[in-house]
């Protein structure tokens, strides 16, 4: 294939019409791209195009003329490059459902983080597997809140490719003054530590609604990394990627800050909220809901002991315990803490 110059990935396709697909479909905008929003809802499609806002998932932002908006993937055949903004465990389905509409050689950006829950799959396998075979895959994931990238404030990402001039390529067309781009190869690594975060700031959730501390907030974040790191490892990934923007980054925001979905919906369990109340009265995805249990899968399946991970698990799937499962992890026996 040849790798197209950033001069050519002037048409970019966004596929997903929530908050952080509207917000990406912003961004590309203000780095000077022709840019086409997919949203899969007619009512979400309609206002976006009408009264030019996302009312249901980003309000309050507006939305320029130039942006483009359909309900048609057919649509996307004009693109020189797709970002794939769909929920992770959505995300092979509605690549499948694009394929046939690609430009041929047109790269696919992968912007969900999760773990594929029946297969186990990273994003970057399960998306490539519904793809036509040869379709370049990339990953976009860091420390991004949708409505901060939505209204242009400063914000940095990893862009993970394996092909160096198509990394490059993305990074120039995608970047801006205020969203900033940082080029890696490390395909599985910038996935890990954007799916493994969202677990974990569920498990910060928890601390933050049951008063725990900021002391055991950071002991989280700080063990969480060690069990990220871990599973990264055995993938094959680099571990001075997880100490960069879609490792330590993502994870530091999102387990930081009650904007995070994942760590709100944790700190509603911690008040003591049932999860299928949680769940209903959102609209939103809070993906480490259903990566929990993918994680801990891959991570047993790899021989990788990530205790975190599994306690989210068994609070949300297994039916445990807040305290009890929080006394679990607090009667683990003393280790090095390089372990």
């Amino acid at each position: 294939m040849t790798v197209p110059l950033s001069s050519s990935l002037h048409r970019i396709g966004v596929v997903g019409g929530g908050a952080w697909g509207t917000a990406l479909a912003l961004a590309a905008l203000r780095a000077g791209r022709d840019t086409l929003l997919w949203a899969r809802e007619p009512a979400v499609v309609e206002a976006m195009g009408m009264r030019r806002e996302n009312r249901d998932y980003l309000p309050g932002v507006p939305l320029p003329d130039a942006l483009r908006v359909t309900g048609d993937l057919a649509d996307l055949g004009g693109c020189d490059a797709v970002l794939l903004v769909s929920p992770a465990q959505h995300a092979r389905t509605v690549a499948a459902q694009m394929a046939p509409h690609l430009a041929a050689g047109a790269p696919v950006v992968v912007c969900a983080k999760g773990i594929e829950l029946d297969s186990h799959a990273l994003m970057s396998e399960a998306v490539a597997a519904a793809l036509p075979a040869g379709t370049p895959v990339a990953i976009l994931s860091g420390p991004t809140f949708a409505a901060e990238v939505a209204r242009g404030l400063p914000t940095a990402v990893t862009l993970a490719c394996g092909d160096e001039a198509l990394g490059a390529a993305l990074v120039a067309a995608l970047g801006s003054r205020t969203f900033r781009p940082y080029r890696s190869d490390d395909v599985i690594g910038s996935q890990v530590g954007g799916a493994v975060k969202n677990v974990l700031a569920i498990a910060c959730g928890v601390v933050e609604g049951r008063r725990l501390g900021d002391n055991a907030r950071a002991a989280l974040i700080t063990r969480g990394l060690a069990e990220i790191t871990r599973l990264a490892l055995a993938l094959g990934g680099r571990p001075e990627t997880l100490m960069g923007l879609s490792g330590l980054g993502d994870l530091t925001l999102t387990c930081s800050s009650l904007q995070s979905r994942n760590m709100s919906l944790g700190a509603a369990l911690g008040e003591g909220r049932a999860l299928a109340d949680i769940l209903a009265a959102r609209r939103s995805v809070a993906e480490g809901v259903y990566t929990a249990a993918a994680v801990v899968g891959l991570a047993a399946r790899l021989g990788v002991d990530m205790p975190i991970c599994a306690a989210v698990d068994a609070i949300l799937n297994r039916g445990a315990g807040l305290d009890e499962t929080i006394d679990g992890l607090l009667s683990r026996p003393f280790r090095g803490e390089g372990v």
